[in-house]
């Protein structure tokens, strides 16, 4: 369990993360500006809408009184900024192969993190008597990523058959190769995760975003002094 001492010890966040938040929304805007005055009026809508959800860590965070650290947030922008605009908008997936395999993997690998740690708040917490097993978490926080991973291939199927979109490329085998990449990328933050819980206190990228995670948000955790 982390140590509330290396809590206090952890330093500030870089502001380099909202930097480069805030180049990656400008870039967007410019975007849509750029896409209006050029009569692409649909490509113009949808870079409005990846502004829009760029924005939604930080109404949610608002919403349920959730601080959202910067290192997670710029992680949700980048991706959602190579996902949609450069992937969709800008014709990536056409382009390169490997583009929409990369997405994937770093999607399981973010939503592993996010499984991770909605397991990890409820099993720090001293008023929850429940106390489960680094097996157990690592365990959840990979499913939770595959989870959510079929049902975005749900939705990329959906879109396809409602709208006559082109979502899933290649079909059944664009869908079963994402879901592979998201189960690569949900297993490796669930074996950093499992060793991160197993030996506490060691230094990695995972350890200190928690760490940050729980600076940001005390009220979660309410510590009783356990390690």
């Amino acid at each position: 369990m982390i140590c509330q001492t290396a809590i206090r010890d952890m330093g500030q966040i870089p502001n380099l993360h909202k930097g480069l938040t805030l180049i990656l929304q400008a870039t967007l805007v410019v975007g849509v500006v750029l896409f209006c005055l050029q009569g692409r009026w649909m490509s113009a809508a949808l870079s409005l809408a990846i502004v829009l959800i760029t924005l939604l860590p930080i109404v949610f965070g608002r919403r349920f009184d959730v601080h959202v650290p910067p290192e997670f947030e710029v992680l949700a922008v980048v991706f959602v900024y190579a996902s949609l605009f450069l992937g969709e908008v800008q014709g990536y997936y056409v382009r390169y192969w490997w583009w929409d395999a990369v997405l994937h993997t770093g999607s399981g690998f973010l939503l592993g993190i996010v499984g991770f740690l909605l397991v990890y708040v409820l099993n720090e917490r001293s008023d929850i008597e429940l106390h489960m097993q680094p097996r157990f978490v690592a365990l959840f926080a990979f499913m939770f990523a595959v989870g959510i991973g079929a049902l975005w291939e749900i939705f990329e199927f959906g879109m396809d058959q409602l709208f006559g979109l082109n979502m899933q490329k290649s079909g059944l085998v664009d869908t079963m190769w994402d879901l592979i990449v998201d189960s690569v990328g949900a297993f490796v933050v669930s074996i950093l995760g499992w060793s991160y819980l197993r030996t506490a206190g060691s230094d990695s990228f995972l350890e200190r975003w928690i760490v940050n995670f729980i600076k940001a948000n005390p009220r979660l955790f309410k510590l009783d002094g356990r390690e």
